[in-house]
């Protein structure tokens, strides 16, 4: 297991797994996240992995199954692109605030990070193998493992083949420009750009192709969305929906709720994102609470899989207010209002509007 010393501005919620998210105004502070900065998210120990023996195991429905070590993988053509990852659970706090969520981190909006990404398209190793008829879905397999009901197993996840086919789907092995960190999923790694977080799994050791999603604990029971009557105690894990696509979201970053502001214009900045490898199409941010709105300027990004950065003006007027911000995407799609019109037992994927309240005079 590898000993991992974090950044003195990247905040632990929790040490063992190790799970940590920058402040606000870090993720801000330039369009790619700095590798010392970038979330970390993990469900088990972080492994170490032995580069001279390392293997991928590509097997399944597929006409030759291959064990590729570092070395063949560098065979493959290679591409360079940018991805925004963002934890499925980014947001619970706010989730929190409106019921209970017992049992699982209470992320604040930082649990997202952009990277350039280097690696090997998947679909390339793909092709290499020969998927067979019937394949549907591509299951991962990480070399993390962890505990879960008193079982225990390797962190897993799938997607569709379809969604694999696509040349933005990487096996990465650097993160802006240098060798992935072992936190980070060294030595090779997924990255699912337009996906919740859980499916761009680290540390990959095997590529299986299916017909059928990955029963992994983490595709068929955790990473579910169920509807807001259900509970931990009545839940019918087979009925939720599957975790794929993000949605479109945005957040505030600068300021932050609790701040103290002169009475005037300030500049409101923050961050917004479109799943699916739609665009950001306009932010709106509202002084108010969203009686009245207005059209942020939009910076930085708007690749489909990257975030974009935006700013706003406005003018605060003396004692509480609420800031507030919602985006639109390229599909003209727009974030709820409120965190109860998204709530769930498990607190993911949460993108009702982001509410900041200051005290200005």
């Amino acid at each position: 297991m590898a000993l991992i010393e974090t950044h003195p501005r990247l905040r632990v919620r929790q040490e063992s797994p190790l799970n940590a998210e920058p402040a606000p105004g870090d993720l801000i502070e330039s369009f790619r996240t700095p590798n010392d900065l970038f979330f970390i998210r993990s469900h088990g120990n972080i492994p170490t992995v032995d580069a001279g023996t390392y293997r991928l195991t590509i097997d399944g429905l597929v006409e030759s199954p291959l064990s590729l070590s570092l070395a063949d993988l560098r065979r493959f053509p290679r591409i360079t692109a940018g991805a925004t990852l963002q934890c499925a659970g980014n947001r619970r706090r706010e989730l929190i605030e409106f019921a209970p969520i017992p049992n699982e981190l209470p992320w604040g909006s930082e649990a997202i990070s952009n990277a350039e990404w280097s690696g090997v398209p998947l679909r390339e190793v793909l092709a290499a193998a020969g998927p067979k008829s019937g394949a549907l879905h591509v299951a991962f397999l990480g070399l993390d493992e962890t505990e879960r009901h008193g079982h225990r197993f390797q962190f897993g996840g799938s997607i569709p083949l379809e969604k694999a086919t696509h040349p933005e789907v990487l096996l990465a092995d650097t993160m802006n420009g240098e060798p992935l960190p072992p936190a980070h999923g060294a030595p090779v790694r997924v990255v699912i750009p337009g996906y919740i977080g859980a499916r761009s799994v680290k540390w990959i050791s095997r590529i299986t192709l299916q017909e059928a999603p990955s029963d992994n604990y983490f595709q068929a029971k955790a990473y579910r969305l169920f509807p807001a009557s259900t509970g931990p105690d009545d839940v019918d894990w087979d009925s939720g929906l599957m975790l794929g696509e993000a949605p479109v979201n945005s957040v505030i970053c600068s300021p932050v709720s609790g701040d103290r502001l002169p009475a005037g214009r300030v500049t409101v900045r923050g961050w917004a994102m479109a799943g699916g490898g739609r665009e950001i199409a306009r932010v709106d941010v509202s002084a108010d609470g969203g009686k009245t709105w207005k059209t942020a300027e939009l910076g930085a990004g708007g690749s489909g899989w990257t975030w974009r950065f935006w700013q706003a003006p406005l003018d605060l007027a003396p004692g509480e207010q609420e800031i507030v911000c919602r985006a639109f995407d390229s599909a003209a799609q727009t974030q709820p209002a409120h965190p109860s019109q998204v709530w769930n037992f498990k607190g993911y994927a949460n993108n009702a509007w982001h509410r900041v309240r200051v005290v200005c005079g």
